[in-house]
């Protein structure tokens, strides 16, 4: 067997690990949310309709680089939101798109900030996430809302569509997995936070783990 195919085997298990490591700690619920990672001839993706808590390695969409299926079953509806993402961020590995329910309660707020929508309450959130920019709401399925992630995505790997959820590019499954994970404990945080006095981080602290650490 091929390394090339190796590295793809692995990667499939690696996307159904993830997913449902996900599902059971409740990041995703009934069908929602999708992984892709990108192999040197295009990407895996989750099914549509597929649950997280229930995906077959083996029925992974796999897409040639022009959005072709080539193998397993179609891909997720929102495969336009990743390829967009990859378009943007050519050096990325995976984008994972979820609709956790801290990160959408967020989403659906009316006085946050659009052009970065959590404060930076930890280190770990500027370290893993960095700036998020709230993506304005379109219909699931209408190619505006991929215009708009293609003009933020250049910019930013994290952004936070708005009634619906976050979207994340990664080097790696883990990185991206690691980083949406961090935005949804972060949004829980923020929501729990939301009528307190806060103490986050300073322009200085931010600036320095920005310049150490870039999202």
């Amino acid at each position: 067997m091929s390394g090339q195919h190796t590295s793809e085997s692995l990667l499939r298990e690696q996307v159904v690990r993830v997913a449902r490591s996900m599902y059971e700690r409740g990041l995703t619920h009934g069908s929602t949310g999708n992984i892709s990672v990108k192999l040197d001839d295009g990407w895996l993706m989750t099914p549509t309709g597929s649950s997280f808590g229930d995906l077959d390695p083996a029925r992974l969409a796999k897409l040639a680089p022009d959005g072709r299926l080539l193998s397993g079953d179609a891909p997720t509806k929102e495969a336009f939101l990743h390829r967009a993402m990859y378009g943007e961020r050519p050096a990325c590995g995976a984008v994972v798109h979820l609709h956790a329910t801290h990160s959408v309660a967020v989403s659906v707020l009316d006085d946050v900030n659009a052009d970065d929508v959590l404060p930076p309450l930890t280190a770990y959130y500027v370290m893993r996430v960095g700036r998020l920019p709230l993506v304005p709401y379109f219909a699931p399925g209408d190619e505006q809302l991929a215009r708009a992630v293609r003009s933020r995505a250049g910019r930013h790997h994290a952004l936070l569509l708005a009634n619906h959820g976050p979207v994340v590019a990664g080097s790696t499954l883990a990185a991206a997995a690691d980083a949406i994970e961090e935005l949804e404990a972060t949004a829980k945080l923020f929501l729990l936070l939301r009528h307190e006095k806060l103490r986050a981080l300073n322009a200085e602290q931010v600036a320095e783990l920005r310049a150490r650490f870039p999202a």
